[in-house]
């Protein structure tokens, strides 16, 4: 990658949220507007970087670069006869666009955090499906393509965008405020919020397509949203489960990526890398959650991720008591993800030849039938029951569905390591 499109690339990662949600409040609740002008910005980038070279600050080139565009959609709405205080309206935008001056080596464009967190809960509105609730919010906080946020709900891209734009002509014509709402009304979408977070939090952990397994950037934004989400919401213990799930499998992250940036398995993770600080925070806000009364959905992952974080070798993790709360979570939250989960857990506690059993089921009924993980799972099952040949075709199965490199090496390793005994 050049060094322009990595820079393009980290700064869109870092940034596009916050820009994008400081421009939906000054372009009057427009969303698509707003995502238009922020990719003109970068299409600007992109066409004069070459020539010009990498600005020395370049995510303030690239904020300014948004303000200029969005002052001109504003002028051109003028002569057009629209009808808005042209003069306000620049001035809200220069002001809330207001990057610090060249020269001073910070460079750095933070945007009013609060725009984020108004963003995420219009995004969240009940008015809203909490499918469309969480694809928008996927889409415009987190920067995330069409494709990849399709890939993330396991549907064709082509629903997802009708999905997406029916959710902003929602929020337009029911006029919903583009606010971070009373405290009344916090509770009714904290559904959304918490599975929007959660879901961004995924991406980063285990990004769903690109050159790398992680993306900080995302992991970073959710726990900084989910701990916001703790202070407004200090009384539930779903909030505090979520900031604890986030925190526990933040720690883990370092030892999930090899030198080379491959992928590396948590019973071969060095466990001297996971991070005890973050395990610790996290033990800590499970605490307070079940002190809440915490036993919902997100209860039962942190608790699952707390045993995980206990095991001091991976001989010592506690598989049974494991499954059982991954069967436990199938009844508050089900769905085929969580009885994949379910299904390896098993298999570490009573053997793969169980855990075989509950994955073809899975897969005989459908829905993760294109999904890569289910097809890993099952040949690392037959794998392990000494049933190569078809280990070998459910590796082949994963390889063609995978959509991150470092996951399509690991998959090409497991698949090389069964060519021998083929022969």
């Amino acid at each position: 990658m050049t060094s322009i499109a990595h820079t393009l690339e980290r700064v869109h990662h870092e940034d596009y949220g916050r820009l994008v949600a400081t421009l939906i409040r000054v372009l009057g609740g427009d969303f698509a507007a707003a995502e238009e002008v922020v990719q003109e910005a970068f299409a600007d980038a992109l066409a004069q970087w070459p020539a010009s070279g990498v600005p020395r600050e370049p995510r303030a080139w690239l904020v300014r670069a948004a303000r200029n565009r969005a002052v001109d959609r504003v002028r051109r709405g003028v002569r057009l006869g629209a009808r808005v205080d042209a003069l306000e309206q620049v001035a809200r935008i220069e002001q809330a666009l207001a990057a610090p001056p060249q020269g001073t080596g910070s460079g750095d464009w933070e945007g009013p955090a609060d725009d984020t967190l108004r963003l995420l809960f219009t995004c969240c509105h009940p008015a809203l499906s909490e499918e469309a609730q969480v694809a928008l919010a996927l889409r415009t906080l987190c920067g995330l393509t069409t494709e990849e946020v399709a890939h993330a709900f396991l549907v064709p891209v082509a629903t997802l965008a009708q999905r997406l734009v029916r959710a902003q002509r929602k929020i337009r014509d029911a006029a919903i405020p583009y606010a971070v709402p009373e405290s009344e009304a916090l509770h009714e979408r904290t559904g959304g919020v918490l599975h929007t977070l959660y879901l961004v939090f995924s991406e980063g952990y285990a990004a769903s397509a690109g050159p790398e397994l992680l993306r900080v950037d995302l992991c970073a934004e959710a726990l900084r949203l989910a701990r916001l989400a703790r202070t407004l919401l200090p009384r539930d213990p779903e909030v505090a489960s979520l900031l604890a799930l986030m925190l526990l499998h933040h720690a883990r992250a370092r030892a999930r990526v090899a030198g080379d940036g491959g992928l590396v398995l948590l019973d071969h993770q060095d466990r001297a890398l996971w991070d005890r600080a973050l395990m610790a925070e996290g033990a800590a806000q499970l605490e307070a959650a079940l002190a809440l009364g915490g036993h919902g959905p997100y209860t039962v992952q942190a608790s699952i991720a707390a045993l995980h974080a206990q095991a001091q070798r991976p001989e010592d993790t506690d598989w049974p008591q494991i499954a059982a709360l991954y069967a436990h979570l199938c009844t508050l939250a089900p769905g085929p993800v969580v009885q994949l989960n379910h299904a390896a857990a098993v298999a570490m506690a009573e053997g793969p030849a169980r855990g075989l059993a509950l994955v073809d089921d899975l897969e005989s009924s459908g829905p993760l039938r294109d999904y890569h993980l289910l097809w890993a799972a099952r040949a690392d099952l037959l794998r392990r029951l000494g049933r190569r040949e078809e280990a070998a075709r459910a590796y082949t199965r994963a390889l063609g569905l995978v959509r991150t490199e470092p996951e399509r090496r690991f998959l090409e390793q497991r698949l090389e390591e069964l060519r021998p005994a083929l022969r």
